[in-house]
């Protein structure tokens, strides 16, 4: 059986986060073990999902993009990192101190800014001297067998390779006004074809992508597999069309 959905970009990171939930590697750190949900839009999501607690979402925010000549007013007072102890948020760590903490099995969250979906690469948009919370973290990923998790929405899918254009951006030439460097990383890259295949064991296929009137950067997806998965996704997506943009 087929059926074909749009989800918007918010709708997407709700998606996503329902999908991260539920995966069983999550569930069973949530027992026992340590989770570490840094800043970002789609972990503003995921916070409430492993939480169950409503946030302002901008609160939880580090960088982010906007419309150059329409940024909105932004007066919000930071949430701290979330970092959950078997499943209870712990106040006296965050994303760094954690670490010292973690073992191998834990996960850490990280989202990306760019997407070769193919290739298994993200990449993380670096605006910090030091790396940010990549440079501060990723040693001790890798070094203590640490999950890195990446939920990144298909939106963030770009045509060209990752990797050259992380080196590209590092090219020693003048620059005029700001430009960002780029961490090419893999990990368990987590999009919307990963939530819906957790959540009701159906495949998601990437048909069409953008739209208008709240839909830009929208997904379009055909959804297949049996009558009972595929009206299974169908209805979860309902359920979750009609999710507020961001701000």
């Amino acid at each position: 059986m087929r059926a074909e959905v749009v989800l918007t970009v918010a709708e997407s990171k709700r998606l996503i986060a329902k999908g991260v939930a539920a995966l069983d590697y999550i569930q069973e750190k949530m027992h026992k073990g340590i989770i570490v949900v840094t800043t970002g839009s789609t972990n503003g999501y995921i916070y409430e999902e492993l939480t169950g607690q409503k946030i302002d979402r901008r609160a939880y925010l580090t960088g982010r993009t906007t419309p150059a000549k329409a940024t909105p007013a932004w007066d919000v007072k930071p949430l701290p990192d979330l970092v959950l102890v078997d499943g209870r948020p712990d106040p006296t760590l965050d994303r760094f101190s954690a670490l010292e903490r973690m073992s191998s099995g834990d996960v850490y969250i990280k989202g990306a800014n760019a997407l070769n979906y193919a290739a298994g690469v993200a990449g993380v948009s670096i605006g910090h001297p030091r790396g940010g919370t990549l440079g501060g973290a990723l040693g001790t990923i890798v070094g203590s067998k640490l999950r890195l998790l990446i939920p990144v929405g298909l939106e963030k899918e770009i045509p060209f390779d990752i990797e050259e254009a992380a080196a590209l951006l590092a090219e020693p030439d003048e620059r005029l006004g700001t430009v960002h460097s780029l961490w090419p990383v893999r990990g368990h890259i987590f999009t919307e074809i990963e939530a819906l295949e957790t959540l009701c064991g159906v495949e998601a296929i990437p048909v069409a992508a953008g739209g208008i009137a709240g839909a830009e950067g929208a997904v379009r997806l055909l959804l297949v597999g049996s009558e009972e998965v595929v009206k299974r996704a169908v209805a979860l997506v309902e359920s979750i069309q009609g999710e507020p943009p961001l701000i």
